[in-house]
């Protein structure tokens, strides 16, 4: 009989099994000494997170949306600013650029990678450059899906062009870059805790990397509500943005498995790749990249994607379509874009992705059963 049972798209409660006692004494010490608010747990995270990914600083915060937002208001992004971020992507990486008055700059993204083209970031930077009005502050590349951006090339044109370079990498945090971990990959890096990603908390949760002394303590005060050397001793406008001791707790127990989930994920991949590689176009890999893979997305054509989808429900496969509406075309950021067409490869991956389950936990016999329903869709 033909195994029907479904399949968790990200499977939150093997976790739990398996680390479930860890969990739950770190919980409990909380619990016990009561520092609900920047306990213990999460300076003990920090420094942590700062040697797994070989950064000096980690600023642990509310969230990967404030983690983005925390970057941009110590570098004093405001009106009049313009940010180049890829069109391809989560609302969260251009809603932090206008929450401060800043314009954001779509770029569109590779077919292949997924990740901020760097040929049309440069004919985007020109066209802003020419028509004047905005000054060009800054890029937000964003590794979609998990897989780093092209750091050295994205590095080298902001150089020549006065430019910072910040990382939203909310779907790598534990991926790599050649002998790089992501995290140190740009100036400033942010990354969520969120529970699907693949280092999660129970809740909400962030955090901001970097090797820049006062960029740090510029976040550190602003995720404290600007504060300076005392409580009430406003210095700047910040945020009410700190990580949740019981969530720093979480992510405590759960950081020692994290290289071996990677590496977990990693072979699902593999697996995912052998069998799947002439049917369907699975991700590509960038030489000397490592992915998180917080996303396994493969492309089919437009016109087969819903049939396909639905015939994996059928068989109790879940499966998730990120993004099925390209930033610039979103209602909120319409006049920000150009509309369609403005974005060619972009608005054509927003009919195509198809996300398949994704987890550490994920067995051998659920991939083949996935890859065996892939199969005979394409076949049918």
């Amino acid at each position: 009989m033909t195994d029907l049972s479904p399949i968790p798209f990200v499977d939150l409660k093997a976790q739990f099994s398996a680390y479930r006692t860890a969990i739950e004494e770190g919980i409990q010490a909380v619990l016990e000494h009561g520092g609900f608010i920047m306990g213990p747990e999460v300076k003990q995270l920090e420094a942590s997170l700062s040697e797994f990914c070989g950064v000096k600083h980690t600023i642990s915060c509310s969230s990967g949306t404030d983690a983005l937002l925390m970057i941009m208001m110590a570098e004093g992004i405001g009106p009049g600013d313009a940010v180049f971020v890829p069109a391809f992507t989560f609302t969260a990486t251009a809603e932090a650029i206008l929450l401060l008055g800043a314009s954001p700059v779509f770029v569109d993204v590779e077919s292949d990678s997924f990740n901020i083209d760097v040929a049309d970031l440069e004919r985007q930077l020109a066209t802003v450059t020419s028509a004047g009005g905005l000054k060009p502050r800054g890029i937000l590349a964003v590794d979609l899906f998990g897989q780093p951006a092209n750091y050295p090339a994205l590095n080298i044109l902001a150089e020549s062009h006065g430019l910072k370079v910040w990382s939203d990498a909310a779907q790598s945090f534990g991926g790599a870059l050649g002998n790089k971990s992501v995290g140190s990959l740009a100036r400033a890096t942010a990354t969520s805790f969120f529970p699907a990603k693949p280092l999660g908390c129970y809740g909400d949760g962030g955090a901001v990397f970097t090797d820049d002394d006062e960029l740090a303590e510029k976040m550190r005060s602003i995720r404290a509500h600007g504060k300076g050397t005392a409580k009430y001793d406003i210095v700047r406008i910040g945020l009410n943005a700190r990580l949740d001791t019981i969530q720093a707790a979480v992510l405590l127990a759960k950081l020692p498995h994290f290289s071996d989930e990677i590496a977990a994920r990693e072979a699902v991949a593999k697996r995912y790749d052998e069998g799947l590689s002439n049917i369907v176009a699975v991700p590509s890999r960038a030489p000397e990249a490592q992915s998180a893979w917080a996303q396994y997305t493969i492309k089919l054509p437009a016109e087969r994607r819903d049939k396909v989808s639905a015939a994996l429900k059928s068989d109790g496969i879940p499966t998730a379509v990120y993004y099925p509406r390209s930033m610039h075309l979103q209602s909120a950021y319409r006049e920000y874009g150009a509309g369609e067409n403005s974005m060619p490869v972009s608005e054509r991956l927003s009919t195509e992705v198809l996300s398949l389950p994704m987890h550490p936990f994920l067995s051998n016999d659920e991939c083949d059963r996935i890859i065996a329903a892939l199969v005979s869709v394409g076949n049918g």
